[in-house]
């Protein structure tokens, strides 16, 4: 399952730090701390979307 995990974790991960990302831009937040800071908002939020994701699909068979 981690191998499921850390490959998810790749398309999950970018998905959710360039939401983050784009979402801090709309705010209005156009320079580098908080972009960063979104970005790696939305990357850790990934780790629990991206487990609980791999777990109902090795469950799934």
């Amino acid at each position: 399952m981690l191998r499921l995990a850390s490959i998810l974790h790749l398309f999950i991960g970018s998905t959710l730090a360039g939401s983050a990302v784009v979402a801090a831009l709309v705010m209005g937040l156009a320079t580098l701390q908080p972009i960063l800071l979104a970005a790696l908002a939305g990357f850790l939020a990934s780790f629990p979307v991206t487990w609980a994701v791999a777990r109902r699909l090795y469950t799934l068979r």
